[in-house]
């Protein structure tokens, strides 16, 4: 079967009736272009759509862009749009979706001629992660593509899709598990596997139709702008001052999540990352949001910044309970620092959306607070508090769920839930 045969084959018609009120990613896998690549981490385009959808000119903001959720979802509405993000290879994940209006034929064609074009290829001392992820026949048909694939990336539109396509099918052949949050589990097996040639020939297809649905939607007229950036949200400038009425976006949780490990795997096949050291270097753009990044990190670094006055009583009291607790926890890990370092590094990133923002902007995070060690952190009023600093006007806050609350946590029973922090400018 060629790519070409695929294309006729029936592609299901998921997309979603309406617009869905949640702040998990799940809800983007029934949904154009966003479902080419899941990202555990980002959130709803529903929910974002629900935001947007009573204003006539909104200039979108999303300072922790990710895979490109509010992005796409601005544009679907006719929102101009700027977003960033500092993990180097969901930003070129992103920045590939952002091409769903180019021709649909020059990357089919692409994508044929690809594949007619590869031979397995024999890694002779492959990353032992992979050895633990796919089958030797696998890997050697996977790295072959993936040889063509990059021999073929000349900055076009259509090649950029093509490196969307195979690493969209990169945890899709592997035959071990992988956790809700991305990570792998080298012990536990998946009940089914696609060959390589499946998934990449059923990846181009759903791209090919996503995009002509899209196009179609657009009724033959270029989309508004959406211009992506990959950067620091706590110290760029790359956004025009006073330039968004909204701001949208899902900033890391400080509950240890470590986004430069989150797609560990894809990095690894195409050969940017060869063990688990080479993800130093990828957290140093990152928020501080795990303790995998506190290695030099020094408490004075937030303790003694003036930018951190409304809250350091709280925050150096929390800082001290979590001191105190990782001396009676197995693992010792820097749960303290990592707090000090995250809203160190999240009130930079406010001082950077005021620069951006216009007066009366109205702005969105999707956030959750913290327990670690069972030492409770207020996430959301402290980032309120922070904002507020920093010259916006108002916050409040909307739960939506409640978190923790479904399975035993190995380290702490606290409560936790997650919603949204709405401030104003």
């Amino acid at each position: 079967m060629t790519v070409q045969d695929t294309l006729e084959l029936d592609i299901p018609d998921l997309e979603a009736p309406a617009a869905r009120n949640t702040t998990t990613f799940v809800d983007n896998m029934a949904l154009p272009v966003h479902r080419w690549f899941r990202y555990s981490a980002g959130f709803s385009a529903g929910w974002v759509e629900s935001m947007l959808n009573e204003t006539t000119e909104a200039r979108v903001l999303d300072p922790f862009a990710g895979s490109g959720t509010t992005l796409l979802a601005a544009q679907r509405l006719g929102h101009e749009s700027y977003g960033l993000d500092g993990q180097h290879f969901v930003a070129r994940v992103a920045a590939a979706k952002l091409h769903w209006s180019s021709n649909v034929d020059d990357f089919t064609k692409l994508a044929q001629d690809t594949w007619s074009d590869h031979k397995p290829v024999t890694w002779a001392s492959p990353p032992s992660l992979l050895e633990k992820c796919y089958t030797p026949a696998t890997l050697e048909d996977l790295i072959g593509l993936r040889d063509v694939v990059l021999a073929r990336q000349d900055g076009s539109p259509a090649s950029q899709l093509l490196w969307l396509a195979l690493v969209s099918i990169i945890r899709k052949t592997s035959h071990v598990g992988t956790a809700q949050w991305q990570y792998v589990l080298p012990n536990k097996s998946k009940r089914s596997v696609l060959g390589v040639r499946n998934a990449f020939e059923l990846q181009v297809a759903l791209m090919a139709a996503d995009m002509r649905t899209r196009q179609e939607e657009e009724q033959g007229q270029d989309p508004v702008a959406a211009h992506f950036i990959e950067a620091d949200a706590r110290t760029t400038d790359a956004f025009p001052d006073g330039w968004a009425t909204h701001v949208v976006c899902s900033p890391p949780y400080a509950n240890n999540y470590d986004y430069a490990d989150a797609t560990r795997l894809e990095q690894t096949v195409m050969g940017e990352v060869s063990g688990w050291s080479d993800l130093k270097n990828l957290r140093s753009s990152l928020v501080r949001s795990c303790s995998q990044a506190m290695a030099k990190y020094r408490p004075a670094e937030a303790l003694e910044d003036p930018i951190l006055e409304p809250i350091i009583g709280e925050l150096n009291s929390v800082f001290a309970g979590l001191r105190e607790a990782k001396a009676s926890h197995p693992g010792n890990k820097a749960y303290d620092t990592m707090i000090l370092a995250y809203f160190h590094d999240l009130a930079y990133v406010w001082r950077t959306l005021r620069k951006a923002s216009a007066d009366g902007v109205k702005v969105c995070y999707v956030i959750g607070d913290s327990a670690p060690y069972g030492v409770y952190v207020p996430v959301e009023r402290w980032l309120g508090e922070l904002a507020i600093a920093e010259g916006f006007k108002s916050w409040s806050f909307e739960k939506v769920r409640d978190r923790n609350v479904k399975w035993k946590n190995r380290k702490h029973d606290v409560p936790l839930h997650e919603g949204r922090l709405y401030v104003e400018g």
